[in-house]
């Protein structure tokens, strides 16, 4: 027997089928095979339309069951995760109104602030934990101030995982996990936020019914199994936001734990039991999967817009082949790049750094003795310094890890990134070759509360390898001291 999990993404759509007894992954696929359009009819806005999500998960579904040999009655549970923060609005067909607007969509940044403003810091991070922003229900009243006439039908909204459920199973509801990564949850009251529906003149009767994270949130309808290719009554037993089932595929649920990713932009995502926000400006506080009134669990979000785009930008332009070709120029050069630094913050404001632009900063090059390979290392090192400097950030907001977890991906590949960190922050980082998918196919056991077959079958299944920190402390402290100086400098000037 199988379970299939979903990964939707801005870029394409993951799927995973994997073996329920061992936790194996018997295929991957992805849809399509080139990335998803993303339409931006201004500077600034970011749009896609979620029947494509839909048609892209029905597409993966068939061909993993159809290369495979599966039958669609052995599917058992099915597991979705989704890129956080979009917004779908439906009519009472269910049917969209408008495209999505998703989460790298800055319309709504000014309406968050406001709000921010006029409620009060204290509020905010007392009840919301973060700021309105630029999430969720600041874009519904983006919807509400400048399309009336769409506003004035919706039925329902929702995040993009909760309209791929209801497209399987005809059921629109939500969980607490992903209506608080939209803003929409007040912790201190363990409820809606209705206040701030009501400052922003939002309908209460728009939000969806909440279920638990892990348990039976609907089954495949009639017309959901046909569009599928999915067996009538498969039941959906999860869904959550990326960066949270990132941390679960990861086997990351309990105080201390932290998972990390280095993509185009980096994240840390570290769990706590503590609601109290020091850093509410620069890192976004979500209910995690396995959030509770009774056992709280609170996912500290820090992103690094400036990361894997800033190596993918050097290989493009450096003449080299490969990354692992800019490894080894890296590694023929010493700690600290003989005095060379990047700054990889060229990828838009950065809310760690209270949101300033600064750009990519390339500094202290000798153009008589630097290289390529200086520019590889001091690349590698900065972005390195950068989580060192978030989970900085992370510390003084009261979290101490424990154990820190990522997946196997091109920058935590790399011995001199990986290295750096582990050493500066004095912990092991351990590698994992699992992905979004793999990791929403697998929590489907957990609506029975086996966490700790969860773990095992990670651990068995993913683990490739730990990096220590390096007992070469001094030269990396050092190196790090002067980024962070000249960062301070570039701060000061901006």
């Amino acid at each position: 027997m199988y379970s299939i999990g979903y990964d939707i993404g801005s870029s394409s759509i993951k799927a995973a089928l994997v073996t329920i007894s061992s936790g194996k992954t018997v295929a991957l696929t992805s849809e399509p095979k080139i990335e998803m359009e993303m339409k931006a009819v201004q500077n600034g806005w970011a749009e896609q339309d979620p029947d494509t999500w839909w048609l892209y998960i029905c597409n993966a579904t068939k061909r993993l069951l159809k290369e495979n040999n599966i039958k669609a009655e052995s599917i058992t549970g099915i597991g979705i995760s989704y890129q956080m923060h979009g917004l779908v609005v439906v009519d009472k067909r269910g049917n969209p109104l408008r495209d999505s607007i998703i989460w790298c969509d800055s319309r709504a940044v000014e309406i968050g602030q406001k709000a921010f403003n006029d409620l009060g810091q204290e509020k905010c991070a007392e009840q919301l934990l973060n700021s309105p922003g630029n999430f969720t229900a600041s874009k519904l009243k983006w919807v509400k101030e400048n399309e009336p006439e769409v506003y004035n039908k919706i039925y329902k909204f929702m995040l993009p995982g909760d309209y791929i459920a209801y497209k399987l199973g005809g059921e629109i509801c939500s969980t607490i996990s992903g209506l608080s990564e939209g803003i929409f949850w007040d912790f201190k009251q363990n409820s809606i936020a209705d206040w701030l529906l009501e400052h922003y003149g939002i309908n209460k009767e728009f939000v969806p019914e909440i279920k638990n994270t892990f348990s039976i949130q609907g089954k495949v309808s009639q017309k959901g199994a046909s569009e599928s290719g999915l067996a009538i009554n498969t039941p959906i037993l999860y869904r959550a936001g990326d960066q949270p089932n990132n941390a679960l595929s990861l086997s990351v649920f309990n105080p201390g734990e932290v998972a990390a990713t280095g993509g185009t932009s980096g994240v840390v995502y570290a769990i706590t039991d503590n609601l109290s926000v020091k850093e509410s400006s620069r890192v976004n506080n979500f209910a995690h999967v396995n959030y509770n009134k009774a056992k709280p669990r609170i996912g500290k979000l820090l992103c690094i817009n400036g990361a894997g785009i800033q190596y993918r930008w050097l290989l493009n332009n450096l003449k080299v082949s490969s990354y692992d070709e800019m490894n080894e120029l890296a590694v023929s050069i010493p700690i600290g790049c003989d005095g060379v630094m990047i700054h990889p913050f060229g990828n838009g404001s950065e809310r760690m750094l209270d949101n300033k632009i600064i750009g990519t900063q390339l500094s202290d090059v000798n153009l008589n003795n630097h290289t390529k390979a200086h520019l590889c290392r001091a690349a590698l090192e900065g972005i390195a310094f950068s989580f060192v400097y978030g989970m900085e950030i992370m510390t003084s907001d009261g979290i101490t890890p424990k154990v820190i977890r990522v997946g196997n991906d091109n920058l935590f590949r790399s011995d001199i990134f990986s290295n750096t960190i582990a050493t500066l922050i004095g912990q092991e980082i351990e590698i994992y070759n699992t992905t979004g998918a793999i990791g929403a196919a697998r929590a489907c056991q957990l609506h029975k509360g086996d966490f700790d077959t969860f773990g095992k079958q990670m651990m068995d299944n993913d683990h490739v390898m730990g990096f220590k920190p390096s007992d070469k402390k001094e030269a990396y402290h050092k190196a790090y001291q002067n980024w962070k100086n000249k960062l301070k400098q570039f701060l000061k000037n901006n």
